[in-house]
């Protein structure tokens, strides 16, 4: 199968890039680098610099005919996308619409979007501080830019669906991390830990530290990736491991992991930011057979003695 994979030196990208090509497929890169790294991309990859929100990128996709498109690039910093919303619309929205235009013009039959959670803002439910199972029928309500932004390339993705018949697959990840993470921004949370650990840094917590999140091991979202890349799937579906932990509990980790103490420093709460996040994973399991696989304290193990090592 040819696929071309959008963001495909990136954190995520480069991890599924390198699945895709250990599976046999052709793949075909698109990235700017503006936050990926060329030297995390499999020397099989063919590789083209190309931002996605330039209009140039609607012929390139185009030209290279392939079966699905990947969409994994994005603008995911919360707070860089309420700082400058405008840059944050081009990338998350027009850059997937133009993979859209990709898509109706060469006859490109698929396209995988990667969303986020943070496309529910902060349901009603959430409200409390005890845990809550959201599913793909909670009410979306972004708190954010980068929310509203993501959501809006849904839109467009299921609009080009109806009108078009691209066959869509819309993957709205929970918290993910793993190797090749980079410290910084709110996704960035257990890759900035880590480093501030490494370098004998408090950690930084914004808020009380009792706000949840649904962290992911990135080598579970590539697999579910690729399942349903197999299997055809098409709508809507969360990736996420269905469990929630604190940030308070996430530093705990850390300190169980490494034997040691950890300082902290606690700041404001930032704008945009949701208070609590455990989102379920029924839907996908029954659609799929996927389930996540690896225990977050096994992640973080993996992800820090990648982080020693200098591993790319």
């Amino acid at each position: 199968m040819r696929v071309i994979v959008t963001g495909g030196g990136g954190f995520i990208g480069s991890h599924l890039v390198e699945l895709l090509i250990e599976e046999g497929h052709d793949v075909h890169v698109i990235d700017n680098w503006s936050t990926g790294n060329k030297e995390w991309v499999h020397p099989s990859a063919a590789v083209y610099e190309m931002d996605i929100t330039d209009h140039k990128v609607i012929p390139l996709a185009a030209s290279i005919k392939p079966e699905v498109i990947v969409h994994l690039a994005a603008q995911a910093d919360v707070s860089r996308s309420i700082a400058n919303p405008v840059h944050d619309l081009q990338v998350n929205t027009i850059g997937t619409l133009h993979m859209l235009e990709a898509c109706v013009q060469a006859n490109i039959p698929s396209l995988l979007l990667a969303s986020s959670s943070a496309v529910y803002g902060m349901p009603p439910a959430l409200d409390g501080a005890s845990p809550w199972n959201i599913t793909e029928e909670t009410p979306v309500k972004p708190t954010s830019c980068y929310g509203l932004s993501k959501l809006m390339a849904e839109r467009y993705a299921e609009l080009y669906a109806e009108l078009h018949g691209v066959e869509v697959l819309i993957l709205r990840f929970a918290n993910v991390y793993g190797p090749r993470q980079l410290p910084k921004g709110e996704g960035g949370v257990i890759a900035l830990y880590l480093k501030q650990v490494q370098e004998g840094q408090s950690i930084r917590i914004h808020g009380d530290g009792r706000q949840t999140r649904d962290f992911i091991y990135v080598k579970d979202i590539c697999d579910a990736c690729l399942l349903c890349l197999k299997k055809g799937i098409t709508g809507t579906y969360q990736v996420c491991t269905g469990e929630a932990l604190s940030i308070e509990g996430l530093a705990h980790q850390i300190e169980r992991m490494l034997g040691q103490d950890i300082k902290r420093e606690y700041a404001p709460a930032r704008t945009g930011d949701i208070r609590h996040s455990q989102l379920s994973p029924l839907k996908l399991e029954e659609a799929s057979g996927w389930r996540a696989g690896t225990p977050f304290n096994e992640g973080l193990r993996r992800t820090f003695e990648a982080w020693e090592k200098g591993e790319p």
